[in-house]
């Protein structure tokens, strides 16, 4: 997963993508209008948050145009303004982790889940870091957490992303469920549906895998991960003018990657 692979807070990020949770729409805390200086104080307060608000926002946008210098700098002005506002250290934490500097990554994630422990976004990027970071078992919980939010607007990543975590350790059983439960939400979700589709491939259910990754394919644009697994579903089914496509697809659009180097070397299992 790439950058688009940790966000999913704006409406604007792919639904490929792993991560949630880069600030959107945020309310505005203004105060009423009052002569009193509690009422100062309030408005105040408001204003600082605002403007966390905003830079925050802004350090999305540069985070997702790959401009981390500028993000950080961003966030720290976010924070300066109001060292309590969660969603900047959500977006500090996906910053840190894009430039692979995983302990600040893992505290700011963990700074802002003190402040915010029930937000989705956040225990679903925090999920995601630590499956990255092979800390599987762990990660699985805050996927957990994010679904439990019934104001989380996209469960099916959660999900999808525990099911990809755990076949790393090889819990077939437990990734097939949270694959299923993914597209019981949304039964057209493209991770959901490569993920079924792998794990199908590699216990024997090969037609099953065909229909799965036929799917992804008709509704995202093919990856060289795709159809690599499509590729090897046709030859395993003897297929071969539909594994001559393939062929021909991976070399076209995906020559340098990992996929057609196993293909050129016969690695097909």
């Amino acid at each position: 997963m790439k950058r688009l692979g940790f966000a999913a807070g704006l409406a604007a990020l792919s639904l490929i993508a792993g991560c949630a949770g880069l600030p959107g729409s945020v309310a505005m805390e203004t105060s009423a209008s009052s002569a009193t200086s509690s009422s100062a104080a309030s408005s105040e307060a408001g204003s600082a948050r605002d403007r966390a608000r905003v830079h925050t926002e802004l350090a999305g946008a540069y985070y997702e145009r790959g401009n981390m210098g500028v993000a950080l700098e961003e966030l720290r002005t976010a924070l300066d303004a109001d060292s309590n506002y969660a969603p900047a250290y959500n977006v500090l934490g996906l910053v840190h982790m894009d430039l692979k500097e995983y302990p600040q990554a893992q505290q700011s994630f963990e700074r802002g889940l003190r402040i915010a422990p029930n937000d989705a976004d956040m225990n679903h990027n925090y999920g995601w870091f630590l499956c990255q970071t092979d800390r599987e078992d762990q990660a699985v919980s805050f996927f957990l957490a994010a679904i439990k939010n019934p104001l989380y607007a996209l469960p099916q990543k959660s999900y999808a992303l525990a099911g990809t975590c755990v076949l790393r350790k090889g819990r077939d059983r437990d990734a097939r469920d949270y694959f299923e439960r993914a597209l019981r939400i949304d039964p057209n979700f493209p991770p959901a549906l490569l993920g079924l589709a792998q794990l199908k491939f590699r216990t024997g259910e090969t037609a099953e895998a065909r229909q799965l990754v036929s799917r992804f394919n008709q509704r995202v644009s093919p990856t060289a991960e795709s159809l690599w697994l499509a590729l090897r579903i046709e030859r395993r089914l003897g297929d071969k003018a539909a594994e001559a496509n393939y062929r021909a697809e991976l070399r076209r659009q995906f020559a340098g990657s990992n996929e057609y180097q196993d293909l050129l070397k016969g690695r097909y299992e």
